[in-house]
């Protein structure tokens, strides 16, 4: 898919993995809608940055658990643009619960709050842009998920059960939207955003530390690490649908073997 001049939506870009993944769309020429739900000036200065680049950018207020707004927002860009070339759900949410073995560390509603944005959310805004998209004939769409959902670790158990389900939607609509267009998504592990900074609290350097020091590449990844896979997958991987694509440095592989140094 050609980015100069396309038109990409990102839910969730405000800041980290979302925000990256706006300015890359910038620098590759597309217009971007910034979307938030409520970090205002966090998107507004996402939108700047943009804008710097020779974008045109629209933000956008909505939360994806709520259908209304995700037909919204893609008639917000319908409107601008008439087109959709390209949706990245990156819009997520958990509840911490680090201890996946206390059973009562969740409810009932817990499970319903993460599921509404995580797996119904992101269902709901490609149902809003599938339409446009078949019309004109072609588009990209990208999950932002988790290695959680493959692994079953993550921040909680109901987080994890959520990712999981998201990866097996992604194939499921992989298969009913083609040839049109393609669904993909990515699996990072432990990414550096103000998102897990606030989920870890005061362990988030230690365990950055501890998960460095088992990847088999030695690092952690950084927002811009998974955009680059992200604008790959909507620009570059013509061929490639219902994939989804781990990036964690290789911790999923069980931690690195001792090297010779």
């Amino acid at each position: 898919m050609e980015l100069k001049n396309s038109v990409c939506i990102v839910t969730g870009s405000a800041t980290g993995i979302g925000a990256a993944c706006a300015i890359d769309l910038a620098k590759k020429g597309a217009n971007v809608v910034i979307n938030y739900t409520k970090s205002e000036a966090e998107a507004k200065a996402t939108a700047a940055e943009c804008e710097k680049l020779g974008a045109v950018v629209l933000v956008v207020q909505a939360n994806i658990a709520n259908d209304d707004d995700c037909k919204r927002m893609a008639n917000t860009a319908l409107e601008k643009w008439g087109r959709i070339d390209g949706l990245v759900n990156n819009a997520g949410t958990t509840k911490v619960a680090f201890n996946h073995a206390d059973l009562n560390a969740l409810s009932a509603q817990d499970f319903q709050d993460i599921y509404a944005v995580n797996v119904v959310g992101t269902f709901q805004m490609i149902r809003a842009v599938e339409p446009a998209m078949r019309k004109q004939g072609h588009g990209s769409i990208v999950n932002v998920s988790s290695i959680a959902g493959v692994m079953g670790t993550g921040t909680s158990v109901a987080y994890a059960a959520s990712k999981g389900a998201l990866n097996t939607m992604t194939i499921s609509l992989a298969r009913v939207l083609g040839p049109q267009i393609r669904v993909n998504a990515v699996c990072p592990g432990f990414v550096e955003t103000r998102w897990l900074q606030g989920a870890l609290g005061a362990r988030y350097e230690d365990q950055r530390n501890a998960v460095a020091a088992r990847n088999p590449l030695g690092k952690t990844s950084t927002p811009e690490d998974i955009s680059k896979a992200i604008v790959w997958l909507l620009e570059g991987a013509d061929m490639i649908t219902g994939e989804f694509i781990i990036i964690d440095g290789g911790m999923h592989l069980g931690g690195a073997p001792l090297k010779a140094r």
